[in-house]
């Protein structure tokens, strides 16, 4: 099973993302960690290098690909996806979500892939939260023709991806 999960700052893409793979034991990549060479701060990897790593999880059997992004090197991702998420929780839950995390790794209790600035706080809240912009997400997933589907709790989730299985186990047994 190929799954795409998209959504804003704060939104539970990782969560979900880590839990998905853990309860059906399919790898789990964050495009963050595609983009960004975490050996050193704002060091980027090669574009390159990025495209050929998505293009590398893409190409396997099974993925989970979790990421804001939703952009010409992404495209590949929400072409392949069996299933394709669109978490949007509520704005001021995903402000929470923001502040916690940058709270407990700022204060060493819940590592994180980088250490965050006052001035990355204020970009994720104001420009990759307040500013995400939803519509152009489902218009880019839909342009590729797949559907999206948006989703306020990972019950939601879980119930779509049973469903899914179901039709998929279905198939097989007609054949």
């Amino acid at each position: 099973m190929k799954i795409r999960i998209i959504g804003s700052c704060g939104s539970g893409k990782s969560t979900l993302a880590k839990e998905l793979s853990d309860q059906y034991g399919i790898p789990s990549y964050e495009l963050d960690n595609l983009i960004w060479d975490r050996s050193a701060e704002n060091l980027r990897y090669p574009e390159s290098m990025r495209d050929e790593s998505v293009q590398s999880i893409v190409s396997s059997e099974a993925w989970i690909i979790e990421g804001v992004q939703c952009k010409d090197w992404t495209i590949k991702s929400i072409q392949e996806a069996d299933l394709i998420f669109v978490l949007a929780p509520n704005v001021f839950i995903r402000d929470y979500r923001i502040i916690k995390r940058f709270v407990l790794s700022r204060m060493g209790l819940q590592p994180w892939n980088y250490k965050q600035s006052f001035k990355d706080l204020c970009k994720m809240i104001v420009k990759w939260n307040h500013q995400y912009n939803i519509e152009e997400v489902i218009c880019t997933i839909n342009k590729n023709r797949k559907t999206a589907t948006i989703i306020k709790n990972k019950k939601q989730v879980i119930q779509l991806i049973e469903h899914h299985l179901e039709v998929v186990s279905d198939r097989l047994a007609i054949r």
